[in-house]
C-alpha cells in the first residue's frame, strides 16, 4: 500500500444546548492529495466525554470482579475514576445510546433531518456494535420520523492475498429484499452505524450500499470512535468520487498502531481534543510503566469494540493481553494505582 498524504482540518467547537447541559461540536475535514475529502463532526458531551476519556463509576463490586480486584481491596472506597474502555455491556449501550441521542440532535445534521422525508431516509447498523448504537431511535426521539432501517452484516475474513491487512469482507444485506422498488427508489439518505478501525468494512459497506439503492446520495456515518487511517482508507477510495460522505466521531480522531490496525489509541496532541485537559487527565490515568513508557500510547480506545458491549470478560481478557505484553501490567495493576485519585 501507498503512503497517503492528506490534512485534517478541524473548525472551533460550537456549543448547542442539549437535555443535561450543554454540548459542543467541531465541523473538518480529512482530504488527501488528489482532491478528495471527508466532511468531519465530533462531538463533546457529558455521554462522549465518559466514553471516550474519564468517568467517576460508583463502586461497582461486579465491574471489579470482571477487572480482577477484590471488594476487601476497596472497602474504604466509595467511588472510583475509570476510563471509557472499562464502561462495558449494558452499561455502555446505554451510554452509547445517550451520546447518539445528543449527536443526532446536533445542529450539524438538523438540515437533513429537516429537509428531507422519512421516506428519503434508510438507517443501516453494521451488526454487531452498530445494533447498540440505537440510531433509529434517536432519529425518532429528535424529529419525530420513521426511517426504514435495514440491518447489515459485513466482517473480516483472513485473506492473504490482500496485502497488508491480510483480511477481506465478508458482506450481507438482510432485510433489502424486503423494501418494495418504490421505498429502494425514495432512500437519498443512508446513516450507517459502526466504528472504523482499518477501514475496510466501511468502505465496502458504502460500496454496497450505494450499489443496491441508486439514489444515495448522501451517506452520514456515525462512528464513534474512527482512525485516521481507516479514514483514509475510506477517501481513497472509488466510493468517496461517487457520494458525499460525512463522519461522525465523538471527541477526536485515534491513531492506529501497525502491525494492528484495530489497536487504536488517542493522539497526544491538544488541537486534536475539544478538551485537551480530559486528555491529559487520561494520560495521567494510564500512567507509565517500568521502562517509563506512556501508556495511554498504546492503550486503544476500542479494545475488542464489538466484544465490549457483548462479552465484558472477553475484553478484559483483551485489554490484560495488551497491557501484559506491551508494559508488564494488567488492568487491575493499573486501576489499584489510582484508588488514590479519589
Amino acid at each position: 500500500m501507498q503512503p497517503v498524504k492528506g490534512w485534517v482540518e478541524l473548525e472551533k467547537p460550537l456549543p448547542y444546548t442539549i437535555s443535561e447541559g450543554s454540548g459542543y461540536y467541531r465541523l473538518g475535514k480529512l482530504s488527501i492529495e488528489g482532491g478528495e475529502y471527508l466532511d468531519l463532526v465530533l462531538y463533546h458531551n457529558l455521554a462522549t466525554t465518559n466514553f471516550i476519556y474519564l468517568r467517576e463509576s460508583p463502586l461497582d463490586l461486579n465491574l471489579l470482579d470482571l477487572v480482577g480486584i477484590h471488594s476487601s481491596e476497596v472497602s474504604h472506597l466509595s467511588k472510583l475514576v475509570l476510563p471509557g474502555q472499562l464502561c462495558m455491556g449494558s452499561e455502555r449501550s446505554y451510554l452509547i445510546a445517550q451520546a447518539i441521542l445528543y449527536a443526532i440532535g446536533a445542529p450539524a445534521l438538523n438540515p437533513t433531518l429537516t429537509g428531507h422525508k422519512q421516506h428519503n431516509l434508510a438507517v443501516f447498523p453494521i451488526a454487531r456494535e452498530g445494533l447498540k448504537y440505537q440510531v433509529t431511535e434517536a432519529i425518532y426521539k429528535t424529529c419525530g420520523l420513521y426511517c426504514d432501517e435495514i440491518v447489515l452484516d459485513a466482517h473480516h475474513i483472513f485473506d492473504s492475498s490482500v496485502p497488508i491487512f491480510n483480511r477481506s469482507v465478508e458482506f450481507s444485506l438482510f432485510k433489502d429484499k424486503d423494501l418494495d422498488h418504490q421505498q429502494k427508489e425514495n432512500i437519498s439518505v443512508a446513516f450507517i452505524a459502526d466504528s472504523i478501525a482499518s477501514g475496510l468494512v466501511m468502505k465496502e459497506v458504502i460500496t454496497k450500499v450505494k450499489e443496491r439503492f441508486e439514489h444515495v446520495k448522501q451517506v452520514e456515518v456515525i462512528a464513534p470512535l474512527a482512525t485516521i487511517r481507516g479514514l483514509c482508507n475510506i477517501c481513497v477510495s472509488a466510493v468517496a468520487r461517487d457520494v458525499r460522505i460525512r463522519i461522525h466521531v465523538f471527541e477526536t480522531l485515534l491513531n492506529a498502531l501497525p502491525p494492528d490496525y484495530y489497536f487504536s489509541s488517542h493522539f497526544n496532541h491538544a488541537e486534536l481534543h475539544m478538551r485537551p485537559d480530559l486528555e491529559s487527565d487520561y494520560r495521567a490515568w494510564w500512567g507509565i510503566d517500568r521502562n517509563g513508557h506512556y501508556i495511554a500510547d498504546t492503550a486503544c480506545a476500542g479494545y475488542g469494540w464489538s466484544e465490549v458491549f457483548y462479552s465484558p470478560r472477553k475484553q478484559i481478557d483483551m485489554i490484560n493481553r495488551q497491557l501484559e505484553s506491551r508494559h508488564g501490567l494488567t488492568i487491575a495493576d493499573i486501576v489499584r494505582r489510582n484508588f488514590s485519585r479519589i
